[in-house]
């Protein structure tokens, strides 16, 4: 295993989005990755709002500090995703706004959209997501906080 073994991501994905969640968790998952696969597991339709919300609780539980969720633009995942609470969600379709999205958002779910973004692209995507770290105890840190206390309105 790689340095990246002890690093645990949830993932998972619409129907729309299930032949880019199960090269991502396999790429993911050679090169290191600790990826729990939260479904869906067929191209069978489904309604996105139900797995980006699981994955969104599994992170806003805090069993994992960092998850994918990929949907066909990774629009109505991020939406949801964004209503649970303690969820902060970026839909990124090239890797500056997912470095972004980590070191100034502090953002701990990527959304990605599977009609936007090929294999390769949505790889280096969230590689870069998982691999930022937050600016902590910079102005962002500030602005973040602003952003959690939304949570409680």
């Amino acid at each position: 295993m790689t340095q990246h073994s002890n690093i645990p991501v949830a993932i998972g994905s619409d129907h729309a989005g299930f032949p880019l969640k199960e090269s991502l968790v396999e790429d993911l998952r050679a090169e290191g990755y600790h990826i729990e696969d939260f479904g869906v597991f067929s191209t069978e339709s489904m309604d996105y709002p139900d797995i980006a919300r699981e994955v969104a609780e599994a992170v806003a539980s805090g069993r994992f500090q960092k998850a994918i969720i990929v949907c066909g633009t990774g629009i109505g995942v991020c939406i949801t995703a964004n209503k649970v609470k303690g969820v902060r969600a970026a839909v990124c379709s090239e890797a500056f706004s997912a470095r972004m999205a980590r070191q100034h958002n502090n953002a701990n779910v990527i959304c990605v959209g599977a009609r936007v973004v090929g294999a390769g692209l949505a790889l280096d995507i969230v590689k870069t997501f998982i691999e930022t770290e937050f600016e902590a105890g910079s102005r962002h840190e500030r602005r973040v906080d602003k952003i959690n206390a939304l949570d409680n309105c």
